[in-house]
């Protein structure tokens, strides 16, 4: 059993000791937790508190249960900690503690979420891919859900331009879900990407889970695009949850009788943005974004010439190049 009386042992290692063996044992359970949080003030009193209280069955040893954690690579960020996502802080409900596989330095960077329905057609998993894959090359962390369909799209997406996203789980690490879905996993933190989770690493992949973790896929973010989202789907929860937290919402629209835009459509009545373009979103964030493809542009005369092109709207001759550049013909 956990030693309080050990010195040796670092403060907010025994706080972390003392969280994770109560979120085992009240089985992840929010309403639990914050009951014993706010009597105790500590987890580490709440642990003693209930022990002396024989109030749970106490099959688990709190330290190995830690050091599992640690064998597993398996980062546990409580409330206090500096590492834990400032975005997420201020939204209804935060979780107390959030269990990181991956990269934590990208907790609290900028985000934007990217969620549909599993069941997405191939133009909106391209429309997730590409919205994805160009918001990550405008330097910006994509989080989403891991699911089927939009979810791994958007993954896909932001990994194609080697950029770095966060995927929300909604089990614990011991029972990941779903199961087809781990070597994307794998890909995600081999780019330097993360997976968090705020449930134990035995919990499992139960439907209200998914509900539950949706409220920090969207407070992770500036705001969450939605791709997709039928009448009735986990989209349109995770979109309350960002309106609840006050993010921004965007919106791509689709055919009027198509039902996975059933919710779509829907919010854009009750005004979310209506957008067609990633540039859509970096405007209304105010992000300046430079294309990769002007950045392979080497010479100064290749970029005068580059330059005096960008001024039209339609192809121009040779001639009037010259012209506007200044430059010799030949080197036109």
């Amino acid at each position: 059993m956990l030693n309080i009386n050990n010195i040796n042992m670092d403060k907010n290692i025994k706080e972390k000791i003392s969280y994770n063996i109560l979120n085992i044992i009240t089985e992840s359970t929010y309403a639990k937790l914050e009951k014993l949080f706010k009597k105790h003030k500590s987890w580490e009193k709440a642990l003693l508190n209930e022990i002396l209280k024989q109030k749970y069955n106490f099959k688990y040893d709190p330290e190995k249960e830690y050091k599992k954690l640690e064998k597993n690579n398996i980062k546990l960020i409580l409330f206090n900690d500096p590492e834990y996502p400032k975005l997420l802080k201020e939204i209804p409900m935060p979780p107390f503690g959030l269990y990181v596989l991956g990269n934590t330095e990208i907790l609290n960077k900028k985000a934007i979420t990217i969620i549909g329905t599993r069941k997405a057609t191939s133009e909106g998993k391209l429309t997730a891919f590409n919205f994805s894959k160009k918001l990550s090359e405008a330097d910006l962390i994509i989080v989403s859900g891991l699911a089927l369909g939009i979810d791994s799209a958007a993954h896909l997406g932001c990994l194609e331009t080697n950029g770095k996203t966060i995927a929300v789980l909604g089990s614990g690490f011991f029972n990941f879900y779903p199961k087809i879905n781990e070597k994307l996993a794998r890909k995600i933190i081999n780019a330097g990407g993360t997976l968090i989770s705020e449930y134990n690493i035995y919990s499992p992949s139960l439907a209200y889970r998914f509900l539950e973790r949706n409220r920090i896929t969207s407070g992770l973010s500036l705001g969450t695009l939605i791709i997709e989202a039928p009448k009735e789907s986990g989209t349109l929860n995770t979109a309350r949850y960002a309106i609840e937290q006050n993010r921004w919402i965007w919106v791509t629209p689709g055919p009027i009788n198509h039902p996975n835009f059933y919710g779509s459509h829907e919010l854009i009545k009750q005004g979310a943005s209506l957008v067609t373009l990633p540039e859509d979103i970096l405007k209304d964030l105010n992000i300046n974004y430079e294309n990769k493809d002007e950045k392979t542009i080497l010479s100064e005369e290749e970029k005068i010439i580059y330059n005096a092109i960008k001024q039209f709207e339609k192809p121009i001759d040779i001639d009037k190049i010259i012209e506007i550049t200044n430059l010799k013909t030949q080197t036109v």
